[in-house]
């Protein structure tokens, strides 16, 4: 008896769940996570203060992860730093590895493989003038000043290569000098 009670109640069940009229709206358990309110990142919010619902981050915030250049862009931040900035990296082969992994992505193609201004774009006549690293007065902060910012032709290389693969670069571009 219990069981054809049972069999009875389920399909019941089953019967009165499986209903064809789609008028009426479904039992909702949380109804604020089935009709959230809809917000435009940059529309008008009257909730907030400026009435913008993205709010900016405040004068002088520094994103995560990112630190400021303190050298200005120019000849004056180029010699400042030629003069006073040091890598803050050990020598290592770790460095040294990613460092030349990163020179033959970005710098290579035209500064070459041994850094003696003859990468394929030079060699297509695509640009003239890119010097060789041997012929050139140059230190740990020159180099980095050179690749955050850019001189003549190059552009800068700071938004492709992390601080730390910077110095890399760096670490890689003086063992070439040395050659």
């Amino acid at each position: 008896m219990n069981k054809i009670f049972l069999a009875f109640l389920a399909g019941i069940l089953l019967l009165t769940s499986c209903s064809r009229d789609r008028s009426k709206p479904n039992i909702q358990y949380m109804p604020d996570m089935y009709v959230s309110i809809p917000y435009d990142p940059y529309g008008i919010n009257d909730k907030m203060s400026d009435g913008m619902v993205a709010q900016t981050p405040p004068i002088g915030a520094i994103a995560r992860g990112k630190m400021p250049f303190s050298f200005p862009e120019g000849l004056e931040g180029y010699a400042l730093a030629k003069d006073s900035l040091k890598s803050p990296l050990a020598v290592n082969s770790a460095n040294y590895n990613n460092g030349k992994k990163m020179y033959a992505i970005y710098c290579a193609i035209c500064h070459g493989e041994k850094g003696d201004g003859q990468g394929n774009l030079v060699k297509r006549e695509k640009f003239f003038g890119v010097p060789a690293f041997k012929d050139r007065d140059i230190t740990d902060g020159s180099i980095y000043h050179v690749i955050y910012y850019g001189r003549n032709m190059m552009g800068s290389h700071a938004s492709q290569l992390t601080e730390n693969e910077r110095w890399q670069v760096v670490q890689y571009v003086q063992k070439l000098k040395n050659k």
